[in-house]
């Protein structure tokens, strides 16, 4: 097996529990997105995000706007203009302190033990790369950004296509078999191993099927990474 000179982490399931995403991020954002769209529509990035909404929704007013995100957010669509409003949302509830990070008790103390031994970390998420800083910003740990180089989003393709990490692995400049995909996904980690990457299944709950072509581990610090 090649040395991790990298490591590429998923948030949800993985880095973060699933129900702070579901039960807390999502909520915040949907209920507080007709008052933010009224508040700061003017905006020229927000203009523009709603302006790429209506061209891909079909919709045009504001109103109409409002109802076509809070479907794309119920279907869970993974939308790049949706993503980048649910970020500048959050972005309020992280700078006034009602939002916070959880993160899994594991997984600060091995990014910290990573980053000091010369390996490069980042994430890649639906959620976009403006919204993972704010994640990783605002933790239970404190402030984790130092640590992490890069934040990949959809506009780098979509998670379950081995295409995507071609351009990741391409992006950060090392080869894919020196990279270490970290999911809870077994279809984006298939993708990734399809491109050549190394994985590991995170199982936080649960069992996984018995034939996978992954190893596995329940916490970071089961994972062998060594630079």
């Amino acid at each position: 097996m090649l040395p991790v000179r990298a490591v590429v982490m998923d948030i949800e399931g993985t880095t973060t529990s699933i129900p702070f995403v579901l039960d807390v991020l999502y909520p915040y954002a949907r209920e507080r997105m007709p008052d933010f769209i009224r508040r700061r529509r003017g905006e020229p990035e927000v203009s523009r995000i709603l302006d790429e909404v209506r061209e891909l929704g079909g919709v045009w007013n504001d109103e109409a706007v409002v109802v076509r995100l809070c479907e794309w957010m119920a279907e869970d669509r993974k939308v790049s203009p949706l993503k980048e409003l649910q970020g500048l949302i959050w972005e309020e509830g992280y700078r006034s302190g009602e939002l916070v990070s959880h993160l899994y008790p594991d997984v600060a103390p091995a990014l910290r033990d990573w980053h000091a031994r010369g390996i490069r970390l980042s994430i890649y998420s639906s959620g976009s790369a403006f919204a993972q800083h704010l994640i990783y910003g605002h933790t239970v740990d404190g402030d984790l950004t130092p640590l992490l180089s890069d934040y990949f989003d959809t506009r780098m393709g979509p998670k379950r296509e081995a295409g995507s990490y071609h351009r990741i692995a391409e992006a950060i400049g090392l080869p894919p078999g020196e990279l270490l995909f970290l999911s809870d996904v077994r279809e984006e980690l298939d993708a990734a191993r399809e491109a050549g990457w190394q994985t590991v299944w995170l199982i936080r709950s649960g069992l996984p099927p018995l034939a996978a072509a992954h190893r596995r581990a329940t916490r970071f610090d089961q994972i062998p990474v060594s630079p």
